[in-house]
C-alpha cells in the first residue's frame, strides 16, 4: 500500500473538519426585505387551475373531465400547452420533458427543446397539445419483467392532469417537467403512478358512497391524503467517495462501531449542526419554490441522521413530491459538500431510516374520515371506518408486507427503530377498549380526566391525546390518521399506497353492501354502523396489537394468531405467485394479472441484482483494502519481531497481534473465495436463488463483515485506508 493511500484518510478528515457552512440567502423583495415563504412558495410550479392565462370555462371543463374520468378536448389541451409554454419560457426554460416513475423506484425524463419552426421557417418556442399529452420513450430499456421484448420498444407517457407541472433548475438553465404515467404499447402500466391513480379513483367512489350511506349527503368526492416523513443520513462528501460500498450500494458493507453512537440518546431532537442546518435551510427554500410543503426538520436518533416532514397533501401529489424531495435533497447536499444517504440501513448497529407514510381520507368539505371528534365512543362512522381499515390490514397482510419489501428494508425491519415484518395495527388504549366493548356487547365508559397535570403552575396543562404513539407498530393510528411506519426510506411511496388503497377499497365495498342491506331491513344509520363495526371487529381484531412489536413474545403470539411473518424480501415476493392472494387487485381493476406478474419478476430480479452488487463489492473491497491493510501491518509487526529476536527480546503483544491478523486474513480470504463461486454460478430458478441469497449468502456476508470489523479494530489507523464510522458519523 502506498503512502498516498495511507495518508488519504487523514487528508479526508482534514477536509471534512475544515469546511465552513455554505452561505445562502433567500432573495430580497422590491423593498429590500427578505422574502417570506408565502412570497415564493410554488413559484416554480404551474397548475392549470390557477393560471391566469386559461379561461375559467376551460378550467371547469377540464376539472369536470377529470372527475368523470373522461379525456379532455384537444382545444383545451392546446390552451394549457400555450399557457404553460409562455410561463416556462418566460421563466428561463429551454426544454420540456415528460417526468415519470418507471419500475426502477426512481424517476425518468427525456428532454426536448421548445424550439421549433413555424410554417414560414421562423424559429419559435412551442409545446403542442400532442406533445403535452403524450410522449414516447423507449419502453424496452426500463424494467419490464419480461412483459416486453427488446425489439418491442414502443411505450407511452401520458400527462397526469392532477399533478402540477414544475421547473427544475440546472447551472445553465431550466427545464419544464410534466408529470406523466408510463404504459406499454398494449396499455400495461410500466410505472408506479398508473396503478396509484387507479386505486385513488376506486377508493374515491366507494368512500363517497360510504359517507352518503352514513348521512353525509353533502359529500361528492373523497381524496386519499398523505404526508410522508423522510428520514436520511448526511455525511461529508470526501468520506462518501472514499468508500466504494457507499457509492456502489448506498450502505457500508462493513465497519466497526465507534465507542459512542446513540447510547446516550442525545442526538434525537438535539441542536442541529451548523453545516446541516445550512443545508436544511436551502433545502426548504428549494422545496417551497417547487410547491412542496416542507414543514418539519430535526435530528433523528442516530448520529448524522435527520428527518424532513411535509404537510399533508393529496396522495398522488404527495407521491410525486416525495420523489422530488429525494432528488432535491441530493442536489442541495452536494452544494454543501455533503452526500445524502437514503438507504434504509447505511450503517450497521445504529438506527436505520424509514419513510413514515401518514395516510387518511377526507371529502370535498374537508371532513376527515379518521377524525374521531370529541367523543370517539359515540362517533360510529369513525369507528366503522377504523374497523374497515383494520379488516383490510388483516385480510391483505401479505400484499402489504410485499409492498414494503426490498433489499434495504430487510436490514431494518424488526430492528430497534423499525416495526417488525409482522403486519399489525396499533389503535391506542382508548380505541382498543372501545372495540373490545363493542365485540362483547358492553357499554364503554370514557375517562374524562384527559388533562395532564405537569405539577407546576408555570407550564400550561396539556390535553392528552386519545392515542399514544407506538414506534414498534408497522401501522399505527395516531390521532386522525394511520401511520404506515414500515415503508423504507428509499422507497417510492406510490406502490405501498396503491396496495393500501386497494385493500381498504375491497372491504369498504362489502361494508357499503352490508349497510344498504341492513338499512333496507329497517335499521337506522347508527344501528347499521354499530352492527358493521361489531362484525368486522370479530373478524380482524387479532391483527390489533398495542404492545412491544420488537419483543420475542409478540413473534410467538402473532404465530398463535395466524398472522404471517415474512422475514425477507424473497419470502414476501413469493406470495405474488400464491393463488388467490392478489386476485382482489385484479377484480378491482387496480392491476391486470399480467402487471402483477411483471412486478413480481422485476422486484425479484432487482433484489438479486442489488444483493449481487453488494456481495461483489464486498469481495472487491476485502481484496483491495482490508487484506492489503492487514498485510502491511503484518509486515511491520514481522520486522519488529525479527529485530527483537536479534537482540534477544520477546514481546507477547507483537506476536499475538501478528497471529490474530494473520488468522483473520486467512478466514476472510477463504470466505470471499467461496462466496465468489456462489454468486458467479448459473441460477435457473430466480426465486430459489433469491431465497438462497437471503438465507445463506447474506449470513456469510455478515460473517465476513464481522471479520472485517475485527481486523479494523486490530489494525492501527495509519495502516487502515478506509474512512471509519467515527469519520463518517461524527466529523463534519
Amino acid at each position: 500500500m502506498t503512502s498516498e493511500l495511507r495518508d488519504s484518510v487523514s487528508t479526508l478528515r482534514s477536509k471534512a473538519t475544515s469546511r465552513t457552512p455554505r452561505h445562502f440567502e433567500i432573495p430580497k423583495d422590491n423593498r429590500g426585505s427578505t422574502k417570506r415563504v408565502s412570497d415564493y412558495y410554488g413559484e416554480l410550479t404551474f397548475d392549470f387551475k390557477t393560471s391566469e392565462d386559461i379561461s375559467d370555462v376551460i378550467k371547469k371543463d377540464i376539472v369536470k373531465a377529470i372527475e368523470e374520468g373522461k379525456g379532455i378536448k384537444k382545444e383545451h389541451a392546446e390552451a394549457v400547452a400555450n399557457a404553460v409554454t409562455t410561463w416556462a419560457v418566460n421563466n428561463g426554460a429551454t426544454h420540456f420533458c415528460h417526468w415519470f416513475q418507471p419500475l426502477t423506484g426512481g424517476t425518468a425524463e427525456k428532454h426536448d427543446a421548445f424550439f421549433q419552426f413555424d410554417k414560414h421557417g421562423k424559429a419559435i418556442e412551442r409545446l403542442s397539445a400532442g406533445q403535452l399529452m403524450q410522449g414516447e420513450p423507449d419502453a424496452s430499456s426500463f424494467p419490464n419483467g419480461g412483459s416486453r421484448s427488446t425489439f418491442e420498444a414502443r411505450g407511452y407517457t401520458t400527462w397526469d392532469l392532477t399533478s402540477p407541472m414544475f421547473l427544475i433548475e440546472a447551472v445553465n438553465g431550466r427545464t419544464l417537467c410534466i408529470p406523466t404515467a408510463f404504459v406499454s404499447y398494449n396499455g400495461d402500466a410500466l410505472d408506479i403512478k398508473t396503478p396509484l391513480l387507479r386505486s385513488i379513483s376506486k377508493l374515491n367512489t366507494v368512500a363517497t358512497k360510504f359517507l352518503q350511506l352514513t348521512g353525509r349527503l353533502e359529500t361528492t368526492n373523497v381524496q386519499v391524503t398523505c404526508g410522508a416523513e423522510q428520514e436520511y443520513f448526511l455525511i461529508d462528501k470526501a468520506f462518501y467517495f472514499a468508500r466504494p460500498d457507499l457509492v456502489m450500494t448506498g450502505r457500508t458493507l462493513f465497519g466497526a462501531l465507534s465507542t459512542r453512537n446513540q447510547q446516550l440518546e442525545d442526538h434525537y431532537f438535539g441542536l442541529i449542526p451548523d453545516r446541516v442546518l445550512a443545508f436544511m435551510q436551502e433545502l426548504d427554500y428549494e422545496l417551497h419554490r417547487l410547491g412542496i410543503p416542507s414543514k418539519t426538520r430535526h435530528n433523528e436518533v442516530a448520529p448524522s441522521q435527520f428527518e424532513l416532514a411535509p404537510i399533508f397533501s393529496e396522495a398522488n401529489v404527495a407521491a410525486d413530491n416525495n420523489q422530488m424531495i429525494m432528488t432535491t435533497m441530493k442536489r442541495v447536499a452536494e452544494k454543501h459538500e455533503m452526500m445524502v444517504l437514503l438507504h434504509e440501513k447505511p450503517f450497521a448497529g445504529i438506527n436505520g431510516s424509514g419513510k413514515h407514510v401518514n395516510w387518511s381520507m377526507s371529502d370535498n368539505t374537508g371532513f376527515n374520515l379518521l377524525e374521531p371528534g370529541n367523543e370517539p365512543h359515540e362517533n360510529l362512522r369513525f369507528l366503522a371506518t377504523v374497523a374497515i381499515i383494520v379488516e383490510a390490514l388483516h385480510r391483505h397482510a401479505k400484499p402489504l408486507r410485499m409492498a414494503i419489501s426490498g433489499a434495504g428494508n430487510d436490514h431494518r425491519l424488526g430492528a430497534n427503530e423499525a416495526p417488525p415484518s409482522i403486519i399489525s395495527a396499533y389503535l391506542g388504549d382508548t380505541l382498543h377498549k372501545i372495540f373490545h366493548a363493542i365485540a362483547e356487547d358492553k357499554s364503554f365508559t370514557p375517562t374524562h380526566n384527559n388533562v395532564m397535570d405537569l405539577g407546576t403552575n408555570q407550564l400550561a396543562h396539556l390535553l392528552k391525546d386519545n392515542t399514544d404513539r407506538n414506534r414498534t407498530s408497522p401501522f399505527a393510528f395516531t390521532g386522525n390518521k394511520f401511520e404506515f411506519r414500515a415503508v423504507g426510506s428509499s422507497q417510492a411511496i406510490g406502490f405501498p399506497m396503491t396496495i393500501l388503497n386497494a385493500a381498504v377499497t375491497e372491504v369498504m365495498i362489502e361494508a357499503n353492501i352490508y349497510l344498504e342491506t341492513e338499512q333496507a331491513l329497517g335499521q337506522s344509520v347508527d344501528q347499521s354502523l354499530m352492527s358493521l363495526t361489531k362484525k368486522l371487529t370479530s373478524q380482524s381484531f387479532q391483527a390489533v396489537f398495542n404492545g412491544d412489536g420488537y419483543s420475542k413474545e409478540w413473534v410467538a403470539e402473532a404465530l398463535k394468531r395466524g398472522l404471517p411473518n415474512l422475514r425477507t424480501t424473497p419470502e414476501a415476493l413469493k406470495t405474488m405467485t400464491e393463488k388467490g392472494t392478489y386476485d382482489f387487485l385484479v377484480k378491482l381493476g387496480i392491476f391486470k394479472s399480467e402487471e402483477i406478474d411483471t412486478r413480481y419478476n422485476i422486484l425479484l430480479e432487482r433484489y438479486i441484482k442489488i444483493r449481487e452488487i453488494e456481495l461483489e463489492t464486498m469481495i472487491d473491497m476485502i481484496h483491495q483494502f482490508v487484506i492489503p491493510s492487514g498485510l502491511e501491518y503484518k509486515s511491520v509487526l514481522a520486522k519488529v519481531l525479527k529485530n527483537q529476536t536479534a537482540i534477544g527480546v520477546s514481546s507477547q503483544f507483537e506476536m499475538d497481534s501478528y497471529k490474530k491478523v494473520s488468522t483473520k486474513i486467512d478466514e476472510i480470504y477463504a470466505l470471499s473465495q467461496n462466496l465468489h463461486k456462489e454468486i458467479t454460478g448459473a441460477h435457473a430458478d430466480h426465486q430459489k436463488y433469491a431465497e438462497k441469497i437471503a438465507l445463506e449468502l447474506m449470513v456469510v456476508s455478515t460473517q465476513m463483515a464481522t471479520i472485517c470489523n475485527e481486523l479494523e479494530e486490530l489494525i492501527p489507523n495509519q495502516f487502515y485506508s478506509l474512512p471509519k464510522y467515527y469519520d463518517m458519523l461524527f466529523l463534519r
